[in-house]
């Protein structure tokens, strides 16, 4: 049960991580408290956004009552229960997170900025969620998140015709030297920062021109879908493991 409440209110505004973990993942079932190298997986973010020293709490957004209770096993809040609606398949980021924030805002929490953390976002650094707000706060920036750069120019992709040969994605980008194309990035899929008044506001998009990237390292990134998926992300946390220790 939170302690928050109608009418509560603290003397400053505080900075939150919102993190959307539903109970209906198919391709690998309960993948959200599923151990991960020895802890759920929904741990490792709560764990990360408390260890980064800049947020005040931390509350998971779901509809699910195991999911609930791990979360709080791991210092995460669950003020509420997230409604069928916005637990399908079909459901973006942005209005989970903008149910959230307004279920807070009618709890009474002063909020300042909300993060986003994924729940399959183990090989995410708390030194990169303090990195993240940080450039928020000192620029002009609708949102901070992470990203990722393609190892290959995308410029010179193939496609598979139905006759099974191929075809350029780009006819002119496929014909230039790889030093010569621009550098294309990727969603991460980790980390978004905001105001929370900036996540309300329909007009301002995570993906436009006043947004900013914190670029990852490579092995930092890695979809979370399949079997073989975890499989990777099991071996990159524990390089990145071994990497981080004294």
């Amino acid at each position: 049960i939170s302690l928050y409440g109608p009418g509560f209110k603290l003397r400053k505004s505080m900075n939150i991580v919102i993190i959307p973990a539903r109970g209906g993942s198919k391709r690998i079932p309960r993948k959200n408290i599923r151990l991960f190298c020895g802890k759920p997986m929904l741990a490792h973010s709560i764990d990360t956004a408390l260890a980064s020293g800049v947020v005040d709490k931390v509350v998971v957004s779901t509809d699910d009552k195991d999911i609930a209770q791990v979360a709080r096993d791991y210092g995460a809040e669950v003020p509420f229960l997230r409604p069928p609606e916005l637990a399908d398949d079909y459901t973006g980021t942005s209005p989970v997170v903008r149910h959230a924030i307004n279920e807070l805002l009618a709890l009474g929490w002063p909020l300042d900025a909300c993060a986003c953390i994924y729940a399959t976002a183990p090989l995410l650094q708390s030194e990169q969620v303090s990195d993240a707000l940080r450039q928020l706060e000192q620029s002009s920036w609708d949102y901070v998140f992470t990203a990722a750069r393609y190892s290959f120019p995308i410029q010179r992709a193939i496609m598979q015709t139905d006759k099974g040969g191929v075809v350029p994605f780009d006819a002119f980008g496929i014909t230039q030297r790889s030093q010569d194309l621009p550098p294309a990035f990727h969603d991460a899929g980790q980390l978004y920062w905001a105001h929370y008044k900036t996540w309300l506001d329909p007009q301002k998009h995570i993906f436009g021109a006043n947004s900013h990237m914190l670029v990852l390292p490579d092995y930092q990134v890695q979809d979370i879908d399949t079997p073989e998926d975890w499989e990777r992300a099991e071996m990159l946390y524990k390089l990145i493991e071994q990497k981080v220790q004294p």
